[in-house]
C-alpha cells in the first residue's frame, strides 16, 4: 500500500494594511466626456471612422505676385516648441483655395524645415518668396496646445 500524502497546511495568511494606511488620491473631475455613441452607428461616425488620411502630410503649392498677400497667418515657433500653425486662413484667397485651413503645422517651406524654427524667420521666408512651396499636415491637438502657451 502507498504510503499517504498528508493535504498541505494552509499558507499563513498575511495581516492586510488597513484602508488608512494607503494615500488618498482626487482625480480631476472629468469636465466634458464625449457623447455615448450606439456600436452599430459607429461606423459612420466621425468620431469612430479611422479615416486618418486628413491628418497626412500634404503638399501646397502658393504663388505671391509681387505686393500681394499670402492669404493666411502664423503662429507659434522655437518659443512655444510645437513648431509652425496655420492659424487663420482668408476665406476665398489662394491659399484657402489649396486647401490650407486653421490648425495645420507647417512642416516646412520650400525645403526650409519649420519644425524648429523662430518666429520671426519663418515671417520672413513668407513674406520675401514669390514661390512658395509648403509641406503641412492638419494636427488639431498640438495647435490648440500651441494657442495656450503663446501670444502670436
Amino acid at each position: 500500500m502507498g504510503a499517504r500524502c498528508a493535504p498541505p497546511e494552509p499558507a499563513a495568511m498575511e495581516p492586510r494594511a488597513p484602508y488608512d494606511d494607503f494615500p488618498v488620491v482626487f482625480l480631476p473631475p472629468y469636465e466634458s466626456p464625449p457623447a455615448w455613441v450606439p456600436p452599430h452607428e459607429r461606423v459612420f461616425h466621425p468620431d469612430y471612422n479611422n479615416e486618418l488620411t486628413r491628418f497626412l502630410p500634404r503638399t501646397i503649392a502658393l504663388q505671391k505676385p509681387p505686393g500681394a498677400q499670402l492669404g493666411f497667418n502664423i503662429r507659434g515657433g522655437k518659443a512655444s516648441q510645437l513648431g509652425i500653425f496655420i492659424s487663420k486662413v482668408i476665406p476665398d484667397s489662394d491659399a484657402h483655395r489649396a486647401g490650407l485651413q486653421e490648425g495645420d503645422q507647417v512642416l516646412s517651406v520650400n525645403d526650409v524645415d519649420f519644425q524648429d524654427i523662430e518666429h520671426s524667420k519663418a515671417v520672413e521666408i513668407l513674406k520675401t518668396a514669390r514661390e512658395i512651396t509648403m509641406r503641412v499636415r492638419y494636427f488639431p491637438y498640438n495647435y490648440q496646445r500651441q494657442k495656450e502657451r503663446t501670444v502670436h
